[in-house]
């Protein structure tokens, strides 16, 4: 009985390809360097299109030495499931990055414009948030004297998407 290779590039890509995908909402999006323009899920998913491509040529490769003739080695085509599996884990895996592409850098932008929101420069409206140990805070006891020298200004920082 004659082993069968193990076509381990293109499930570790599939695999990476669904990583990828799963880790910008739920890991990546906590941060600013990576929630604002998903750089490190790009390279996961690079890594995962090179895994692909070693996968398919596996894949589709003749298997030599299985076979001696008369001649000597013949090359043998791999079976029929090794091509199926192949072609159906590449065509998830691109789907799914497809998805990826159309959800973060096309679907992100027809969201709704906020036109009331202050723009730069713009006086903002007084508000009351929690601080860093849930004390509440409002904008005008920012903005209030301290010790009788005037507040220089209080930065506010919008992030997109982090609500």
């Amino acid at each position: 009985m004659k082993a069968r290779k193990f076509n381990w590039p293109i499930w570790s890509g599939f695999l990476l390809t669904l990583i990828a995908f799963l880790s910008y909402p739920f890991v990546f999006v906590w941060f600013p360097v990576t929630r604002d323009f998903p750089w490190a899920n790009l390279l996961l998913f690079a890594l995962a299109i090179a895994l692909w491509v070693v996968g398919v040529r596996r894949a589709f490769a003749l298997d030599r030495g299985h076979q001696a003739g008369p001649l000597g080695v013949v090359d043998r085509p791999r079976p029929r499931r090794s091509k199926i599996t192949a072609s159906i884990l590449a065509t998830l895996s691109i789907a799914v990055f497809g998805f990826f592409i159309f959800s973060t850098f096309i679907l992100a932008r027809r969201l709704p414009a906020s036109h009331s929101a202050p723009q730069i420069s713009q006086k903002a409206p007084d508000f009351t948030l929690s601080d860093t140990k849930g004390k509440p805070i409002s904008l005008s006891e920012l903005l209030a004297p301290v010790n009788g020298n005037a507040p220089k200004g209080v930065l506010l920082v919008f992030y997109r998407g982090y609500w």
